[in-house]
């Protein structure tokens, strides 16, 4: 889905499923990206796993679990 994060964000509460959750799945994976990219950013800056976790709402070993593997093949 393309178009501005706005307009995806419209796009979201749309009468029309079909368009509704097309923009869902676009916001996840816009949202999963900004993850990564945040959780690369605090890792390089030093923070500890439990930084991370605490910052996102979500246990220690679930965020080392989900992107401890993308840091080891950089």
């Amino acid at each position: 889905m393309a178009g501005s994060t706005t307009d995806v964000t419209t796009a979201a509460a749309a009468d029309d499923p079909a368009v509704g959750l097309r923009a869902i799945r676009a916001l996840r994976e816009l949202a999963d990206r900004l993850e990564a990219l945040q959780v690369r950013n605090a890792r390089d800056r030093g923070w500890s796993w439990q930084q991370v976790a605490d910052a996102l709402g979500v246990s220690r070993q679930a965020v080392h679990k989900k992107h401890a593997r993308s840091r080891k093949e950089r």
